[in-house]
């Protein structure tokens, strides 16, 4: 056996002098330096040795540390060899991992969960003897202090610790990437990295989100239950080399042939129609809300201003309306276009579960920190059903997020940002049941204002009877029935993926001055719309125009340009107006009002309890500070022309500003 270490570590010396002599003089001026070997490069020189490596790591690894013992390098600092791009046979997903794998080499690819603090642990204690002082080294395999039993002159007991050797080490818990867990229960895995893994640089790469491409070995934990070891193993796998892998649009896998078809495709004068017939074909019509989804999938471009301020590129959508009508499908099928997409749905979304928490770990140890559904959707979009019943504090926890893209977080000595950068399609149910067009939509979803706000566009998907509108579903129903290519993609969702990956890897599109004319006469036009009525509304906030950008940004994409067009400015001027028109519009008015979309108080509202909150005061002063009656009151605001007094009374009341000292009397709360 001696001998044929010798000869490994010597074969491997010459695999090291012939492949990488250059890269470990490079690496021996480094802090803390690692050697990156390319496994398909080991396995040309020797295949017996590669084929070693995967059975017996420990061994080979341990030859290759005697080997870079050989060179003459200007560093007494250890240079650990890692090991990347391992046989396909030898990349197992976690759910697979066996006990027939533990020892062997292997490959995963892993979501970061959660993480621990990089922590220093002893690998090496060294002890004296008290009477020959003879040095003791016990190698530390355990979480216990291992001490040596004897001295070679004989004596026992207790020898005093005289120096130790400590590396840096992190736990990791790794779960598997969405896109192979389909309707399937992530598996999880802890993992362990030590020494060069555990820099700065490499923490950052794996803090929770990151994706992980990982080789290592598999190892057993033993179970103890009151100090005693049982017959039941963990397992944990010890990192070797780890590699960020942004396995989204990134990865996805573009051919010759499928570039070709995508140039087709951004060339076709129909493209725009042919994407909408591909979202969800079984749902007939809602053409503008599929339109919008379609130039979510695409997204705009973020952009870095010189004062360092970020203005997001993701395009987030709300859609409410009607039950029964395909809210949830859509939300699905959006979700599962995006490499990197996440369904979630109702109570089971929490701050928690949607952005980061803090919790206490023993495997791990101490406090670690768990990244949520918007974090691992990072660079990806998620999809969140039932928005309107996520509890107050979890809504709250989503404004940063929706915002400027991170998730902070500062619990139990951890203070953290991390990278949020996520679309968001939301899906919200009304209050009663059915969307009334005539009400606010603040007022009949269970949102906070602040919150609605962030969604650049907003829908309601609305079932009203129309008889010709009826037959038309109906009989598209029937046929997708019978004839089930009725309804197959115009393009399949595989290309679709890839032409999206393909277009966001357009970073940076230039506005035309005339499509910056037309978006800048949309919005001033809109303003003023507002402002000249009788009473003056806000129909476009600052908000809404950055949307604007975002959208004719994304149109861009999906031609494949790298700059906005007059085309693009007018198709997000429609999609906008659609929102605006469909949420918007003061029945009242005729105008559109953004507060009535987004404050749930509109223009004439707001009017009219000034007016109300007016004839109080006055009353008041006249009766000398008495309580006012409600008949009063109404008498007064009937004669200045104020409808619906009795729900603006109710709304003062329930919102603290007037108090019912006895019924049928107010007294306003100064």
């Amino acid at each position: 056996m001696g001998s044929d270490c010798v000869e490994l570590h010597e074969r491997l010396y010459e695999f090291l002098r012939e492949w990488y002599n250059a890269e470990l003089m490079r690496l021996s001026k480094e802090e803390k330096p690692a050697l990156v070997v390319d496994f398909n490069e080991l396995d040309r020189f020797d295949p017996i040795i590669a084929d070693h490596l995967l059975e017996f790591p420990e061994t080979v690894l341990a030859a290759f540390q005697k080997a870079i013992e050989g060179f003459d390098l200007p560093t007494e600092e250890k240079i650990n060899v890692r090991i990347r791009n391992l046989p396909e046979r030898k990349q197992i997903r976690i759910r697979n991992l066996r006990a027939e794998h533990i020892g062997k080499f292997i490959a995963t690819d892993i979501i970061v969960k959660s993480a621990s603090e990089v922590k220093p642990q002893i690998y090496e204690a060294v002890f004296q003897c008290p009477e020959c002082d003879a040095l003791i080294t016990v190698p530390q395999d355990a979480i216990i202090l291992q001490k040596p039993f004897a001295c070679d002159c004989g004596r026992r007991g207790e020898f005093p610790l005289v120096a130790r050797k400590m590396m840096d080490i992190r736990w990791l818990k790794g779960v598997e990437p969405f896109e192979i867990t389909t309707g399937e229960q992530p598996s999880e895995m802890a993992v362990f990295l030590k020494e060069d893994l555990t820099t700065p640089r490499m923490q950052k790469k794996t803090d929770p989100g990151s994706r992980l491409r990982i080789t290592g070995m598999l190892k057993e934990l033993p179970k103890r239950i009151k100090g005693k070891m049982t017959t039941r193993l963990d397992t944990f796998l010890e990192v070797n080399h780890a590699e960020t892998t942004e396995i989204e649009f990134e990865e996805v896998e573009i051919t010759p042939e499928d570039e070709q078809r995508i140039m087709e495709l951004a060339t076709d004068p129909n493209i725009y129609e042919r994407l909408r017939a591909s979202l969800a074909p079984g749902i007939y019509g809602f053409d503008e809300i599929k339109d919008s989804l379609v130039l979510q999938l695409f997204g705009g471009v973020a952009h870095v201003l010189p004062d360092g301020n970020r203005i997001r590129g993701n395009i987030h959508i709300l859609i409410t309306g009607d039950p029964g009508i395909g809210k949830t499908m859509l939300l699905k099928l959006v979700s599962s276009v995006v490499p990197r997409g996440k369904y979630v749905s109702g109570k089971g979304v929490t701050g928690v579960g949607l952005t980061a928490s803090v919790r206490k770990d023993e495997v791990l140890g101490g406090w670690v920190l768990e990244a949520g559904a918007l974090i691992l959707c990072n660079k990806g979009l998620i999809a969140i059903d039932e928005f309107d019943k996520m509890n107050k504090d979890d809504q709250i926890a989503m404004h940063e997020a929706t915002s400027v893209e991170t998730v902070s977080i500062a619990k139990a000595s951890i203070v953290a940002t991390l990278p949020a950068q996520t679309a968001v399609l939301a899906g919200a149910n009304p209050k009663l049941g059915r969307f009334d067009r005539y009400r606010p939509i603040a007022q009949q979803l269970d949102i906070p204002e602040t919150l609605l706000s962030r969604f650049d566009l907003k829908f309601a998907l609305m079932d009203k009877p129309d008889r010709s509108q009826d037959e038309r579903l109906a009989s598209h129903i029937i046929a997708s029935r019978i004839t089930p290519d009725v309804v197959k993609p115009d393009i399949g969702i595989n290309l679709l993926r890839k032409y999206i990956a393909y277009a966001k890897k357009i970073n940076d599109i230039q506005l035309t001055k005339e499509a910056a004319d037309v978006l800048e006469k949309f919005y001033v036009d809109m303003r003023d719309l507002g402002s000249a009525g009788e009473i003056p509304t806000v129909s476009i906030t600052l908000r809404q125009f950055e949307a604007l950008l975002r959208l004719a940004e994304a149109s861009a994409k999906v031609r494949l340009r790298r700059e906005i067009t007059m085309d693009d400015a007018e198709r997000a001027i429609r999609l906008m107006r659609y929102s605006l028109t469909q949420l918007g519009m003061d029945s009242e008015t005729g105008l559109i009002d953004i507060d009535r979309m987004e404050s749930g108080i509109s223009a004439s509202q707001r009017s009219r309890i000034r007016v109300v909150l007016d004839i109080i005061d006055t009353l008041q002063k006249e009766f000398k500070d008495k309580d006012i009656s409600v008949e009063d009151i109404m008498a007064e605001a009937e004669t200045q022309g104020v409808e619906k007094t009795e729900d603006i009374i109710e709304r003062l009341k329930r919102e603290g500003m007037v108090f019912e000292p006895k019924p049928g009397f107010l007294r306003k709360i100064y």
